[in-house]
């Protein structure tokens, strides 16, 4: 499989650490009432979709930087992939 890294152009997946669900980027608010049930969810709930799904990858064995890769789990295509620092920003993070 090859992810088409925004800074470097195409890569190989075996350069990448898959992490899992890109929503792990929204981490809950510690402070917040009802944060144990929230950090619960977030550490132990995953769906596990069959079509398009954003991913978490890491590039260890290049840039060592994090990628938001959207891909069809049934085919392996990747249709998108973005820093994960921008998918953070967008989101109005300062990660």
């Amino acid at each position: 499989m090859i992810i088409n890294h925004p800074l470097l152009g195409p890569r190989d997946a075996q350069e990448f650490t898959f992490l899992g669900d890109a929503s792990l980027i929204d981490r809950p608010d510690w402070e917040a009432e009802d944060a144990a049930e929230k950090f619960y969810e977030y550490a132990y709930l995953r769906d596990n979709p069959a079509g398009l799904h954003r991913e978490l990858w890491f590039h260890e064995t290049g840039d060592r930087s994090w990628l938001v890769v959207t891909r069809n789990t049934l085919t392996h295509e990747i249709t998108d992939v973005e820093m994960a620092s921008d998918v953070a920003r967008s989101k109005g993070r300062s990660k």
